[in-house]
């Protein structure tokens, strides 16, 4: 590892040189440090905030239409001229998500929640990168024979949606020991930068980062959800699969007042949980949000925001005030710049 000073007297930016890895010169980027696509969330000034400070910024392509996904792309475009990948869920239409965001041109495209052995081809002959998340050695080494470029290993500490049920770090040397040649990115409880190097120890090319993004002022979540998230600490979460409709896939939220009644009446199934057809809260359009929806808590919501699905991990101990994506990188970077030179002196 090798850094070129600290920041310079006239306020310019240091570079700071991480240890060798291929994800950076794979995406074109500085930092390893991806920004994880927190559908409901993330906004085009979030990614593009990030990829301008020499991470990588995703668009969140979830529960979106075609239109919309070529919208998003477009906004960000106009807020960067670096890379930036958008994240597509099978739970969609992805074939027609996909069509749209391979005419407007990304770096990347990640996938969730299916097998992408149909789309790859496709996103290769783009000329952009194919990720995949997954949360097994078995999913991973599938994501490799498929030809993915990036495999994103997900730990059970992550926050919103989270199939798998082995934590970060025993996830990321159990895959990185059986494949060799392709970029394995850490997700789930990483907020800072310890967290950060001790994941690039674990074997990982980089990190993916969603909860400590939410802590952005770019991030277009509602703000009784973002004090809630500051007030949180690494307890805070609640790994279950209530917030079910809309979507059957276990998840990790903020403790709220919809899991503790839940947990109080001895956490029953759906159909006779507490309060199930409840309407906690509106859209914009007037449609109502039954409790136990899967609905991030965003700025155009409204109601009892609290009772609704607060996705967070358990990295969120990490998130203290609202302040500038830029500001959130620039530490993680010298937090893990400071982390690997007190590891190297000894």
């Amino acid at each position: 590892m090798t850094t070129n000073g600290n920041a310079a007297g006239d306020g310019t930016r240091a570079r700071f040189v991480w240890p060798s890895n291929c994800l950076q010169t794979l995406l074109a980027i500085e930092h390893p440090i991806i920004q994880a696509p927190m559908g409901g969330a993330t906004s085009p000034e979030l990614t593009a905030a990030v990829s301008n400070e020499g991470g990588f910024g995703m668009v969140a392509g979830i529960s979106c239409s075609p239109s919309r996904v070529s919208e998003l792309i477009r906004r960000t475009k106009q807020l960067t001229k670096k890379p930036f990948g958008v994240n597509l869920v099978f739970k969609d239409d992805v074939d027609s998500q996909l069509d749209a965001t391979l005419e407007e041109g990304v770096a990347a495209v990640s996938f969730f929640w299916g097998d992408p052995v149909n789309q790859i081809k496709r996103v290769h002959a783009a000329g952009s990168k194919a990720m995949l998340t997954v949360s097994s050695v078995e999913e991973a080494k599938k994501a490799a024979d498929i030809g993915v470029d990036v495999i994103v290993a997900q730990g059970v500490e992550a926050g919103g949606h989270v199939p798998g049920s082995v934590s970060t770090m025993v996830l990321i040397p159990a895959i990185t020991s059986e494949l060799s040649g392709i970029p394995v990115i850490a997700a789930g409880g990483l907020s800072n930068g310890a967290s950060i190097v001790a994941a690039l120890a674990l074997g990982a090319s980089g990190v993916w980062m969603g909860t400590r993004f939410l802590g952005a002022s770019e991030a277009s979540i509602h703000s009784v959800y973002r004090r809630h998230l500051i007030a949180a600490d690494e307890t805070s979460t609640v790994y279950s699969q209530l917030f079910n409709k809309g979507w059957e896939c276990p998840h990790r939220t903020l403790r709220n007042s919809t899991t503790e009644a839940w947990e109080r009446a001895g956490r029953p199934g759906a159909g006779s949980r507490p309060g199930e057809t409840d309407a906690v809260a509106t859209r914009p359009d007037g449609t109502r949000i039954e409790r136990y929806t899967s609905a991030t808590p965003n700025v155009a919501l409204d109601g009892e925001i609290e009772a609704l699905s607060m996705w967070a991990g358990q990295g969120v101990y990490s998130v203290r005030e609202t302040e500038p994506a830029s500001r959130i990188f620039q530490r993680l970077v010298a937090e893990s710049q400071a982390r690997l030179r007190d590891l190297t002196l000894g």
